[in-house]
């Protein structure tokens, strides 16, 4: 696999802790910085799907 650089979000706090992600052979890695070890893999569609329902509230739970 290319060495292919991870990207953070330029809100990223000042301590580095953040969700890094990068694009490879089609599909969308995730990693917390502060374990870069543990590698979420996932499609680009799943991805979109899960941050438009993250935007629409659909996680959202109230007791």
């Amino acid at each position: 696999m290319p060495n292919i650089q991870w990207q953070k979000s330029s809100y990223s706090a000042a301590n580095n802790e953040c969700v890094e992600v990068r694009a490879v052979d089609g599909a969308v890695e995730l990693r917390e910085s502060d374990d870069g070890h543990v590698i979420l893999r996932t499609t680009p569609a799943a991805l979109a799907d899960l941050l438009q329902g993250v935007k629409a509230g659909d996680f959202d739970h109230h007791a």
